[in-house]
């Protein structure tokens, strides 16, 4: 094919940019998972009423990066099981300024056989608050709390807490572990992306139009939260350069090579937001067995079509 959106595609294909990271990234990431890796979950499963027959939901709290309880719905179908055995599950993270919704939200995965286990992001606009303190000024938004930093910023503590839900859920007992998806959109999809290269429980990821990619090119160039860290720099001109290191620690690009589990991602070529370069230039980087799906006349939102392809991805690796 010659046509304008062939090109577009076989160019993103070939898109490379120079990575980012700082010299001691993989140190740096070999420490911290070690550390939190020994963190107590100190976590709570309380059952919860839905209208919804046959879902067994339960409304959990648990700790990721500091004292903050997470809030989490975890969902299992009530229909019989042939094998009477154990569960794959998919953990959802939601889009920026999003939150994990009601469990009804998440029938269609109950329906296909899935558990599921959808938390808040942090101080975002679910039930979950914030103790990461503030010892800086920010712009609106949540994005630049502690950016000055790579241990004290907003994408360390929200990654850890995606890391830590991997954690509760390999831990229950009507879960195969071993049978495990990280998933989400936008935000979601960067969390899930970086869990993929920086957890080894889920055996599969599935990250919608990620964030968190390319971000030196994001915060230059996109419409998404990264316009946040932009302000900031605008009002701080002298922290460029410190803003753009610790985005760096958290940039799924640098961090894409240690993948080693199967990989289904999507793109909008029209996405203002989470640009198609920017998740491209981690794609490409993967070394695992991957897939991306180009979708070139979608914007920044999961279509139907897209999803119905992500869940035949799931069913494809999880319900064999």
């Amino acid at each position: 094919m010659s046509h304008a959106v062939a090109r577009r595609i076989e160019e993103l294909e070939r898109w490379a940019p120079p990575l980012t990271a700082q010299p001691d990234l993989e140190e740096y990431w070999e420490t911290e998972l070690k550390r939190y890796a020994a963190k107590p979950l100190n976590a709570v499963r309380t059952p919860a009423e839905t209208p919804m027959a046959f879902m067994e939901a339960y409304d959990v709290t648990y700790e990721g990066f500091d004292e903050t309880p997470i809030r989490g719905w975890y969902l299992l179908p009530r229909f019989p099981r042939a094998d009477g055995g154990r569960l794959p599950c998919v953990v959802l993270y939601h889009g920026y300024s999003g939150s994990r919704g009601y469990p009804e939200d998440y029938a269609s995965y109950l329906l296909m056989g899935l558990a599921v286990f959808a938390i808040d992001v942090r101080g975002q606009a679910g039930e979950t608050g914030n103790l990461l303190p503030q010892h800086y000024g920010m712009t609106k938004g949540w994005l630049t709390q502690g950016i000055l930093d790579r241990d004290t910023c907003y994408y360390k503590a929200i990654t850890i807490d995606a890391l830590k839900a991997l954690d509760w859920v390999a831990e229950q007992p009507e879960i195969d572990r071993g049978r495990i998806c990280a998933m989400g959109a936008s935000q979601g999809g960067g969390l899930a992306m970086i869990a993929a290269a920086l957890s080894d429980k889920p055996a599969i990821a599935v990250p919608h139009l990620p964030n968190m990619c390319h971000m030196d090119f994001g915060i230059l160039n996109s419409t998404s939260s990264l316009t946040e860290a932009a302000a900031f720099v605008e009002r701080f001109p002298e922290h460029l350069e410190a803003v753009l290191r610790t985005l760096s620690y958290f940039d799924n690009m640098n961090l894409a090579h240690r993948i080693r589990i199967p990989i289904f991602v999507t793109v909008g070529l029209k996405d203002p937001v989470t640009m198609p370069e920017t998740i491209y230039a981690a794609f490409n980087r993967v070394q695992s067995d991957k897939r991306i799906e180009a979708f070139p006349f979608t914007g920044h939102s999961v279509s139907g079509g897209m999803q119905r392809q992500a869940l035949r991805y799931i069913a494809s690796r999880l319900l064999q």
